[in-house]
């Protein structure tokens, strides 16, 4: 049950919103043409992510495409009472508000190839201060205008492009100005030598690991841990024979970056180290 729902809008739409709900409760926000910003002040939510449940608790905050992504909350612990923020960034706005050139968070990433359309942000210290403003401004409606709201906008943007999430969100901003859909076997196959986990290639797909893995084997006959590291090991053995690039580059460039766990995978695979591979081969 909502108990309260205050909301500031800028030219004319919803852009940052502060929702106290009770619960249990089970929240499906209506179908949006923009990228939200969810921080809980207050108490904690699931998030429903294909078949999972993902916690966000306390000062943890979650980053989404409203196109794409799911759009369901919850929390069923009978009678918490949750707080949440939302900050939403309209693709129309963010053009006008950037009258210029957009920032960089807001420019398509180079050779990331995603469907990936929910980040989960942990505790940060200066978006909780920027929240915290933010409630001094619900606090104190008469001194919220058009250049304030613009301004609260623009920090929030900044504030993300310095997190650790940086990179994941400037995908998902990206895909509000270049909507863009890839192919289950066309993410594989872009990230497949890159330095990404596999539950880190299932989020990409917008999948939770164990759908990921299921449809991994639909496509490939083979479970993606096995598949990956023997196309990891087939590349390096071919840029072994090649080139001249130093052992250590042609591991981190087949994904892997560590040196002795590529060493061993390599010599369980060939029967003997990268260099006595090279060696035999070029002798």
């Amino acid at each position: 049950m909502i108990i309260d729902h205050k909301k500031y809008e800028l030219f004319g739409k919803s852009i940052i919103q502060n929702i106290r709900i009770k619960t249990p409760f089970t929240f499906d926000f209506p179908i949006t043409d923009n990228a939200c910003f969810l921080y809980m002040l207050q108490g904690e939510m699931q998030y429903h992510r294909d078949e999972d449940l993902v916690n966000i608790p306390h000062k943890h905050a979650l980053f989404l495409n409203c196109i794409q992504a799911s759009k369901t909350i919850s929390n069923l612990n009978e009678g918490d009472v949750n707080e949440i923020m939302i900050v939403n960034f309209h693709p129309d706005i963010l053009k006008r508000i950037y009258d210029r050139e957009l920032p960089v968070i807001l420019h398509a990433p180079d050779r990331m190839v995603s469907n990936k359309s929910v980040e989960i942000l942990n505790n940060n210290f200066l978006i909780e201060k920027y929240i915290e403003g933010l409630l001094f401004y619900f606090r104190h409606p008469a001194l919220v205008n058009e250049d304030i709201l613009v301004l609260k906008l623009k920090e929030i943007i900044l504030l993300l492009a310095q997190t650790a999430n940086a990179r994941a969100i400037q995908t998902i901003f990206t895909q509000l100005f270049s909507p863009a859909t890839y192919t289950f076997k066309q993410i594989i196959e872009a990230n497949l030598f890159s330095q990404l986990s596999i539950d880190e290639l299932a989020q990409l797909n917008n999948l939770s690991l164990s759908s990921f893995k299921r449809e991994f084997t639909k496509h490939y006959n083979d479970t993606p841990a096995n598949y990956i590291k023997t196309k990891r090991l087939e590349k390096a053995a071919e840029l072994l024979l090649i080139s001249n690039e130093r052992i250590k580059n042609i591991a981190f460039n087949c994904g892997y970056n560590d040196l002795a766990n590529f060493t061993k995978s390599f010599r369980d695979r060939y029967k003997c180290t990268p260099s006595d591979f090279r060696a035999r081969r070029q002798g």
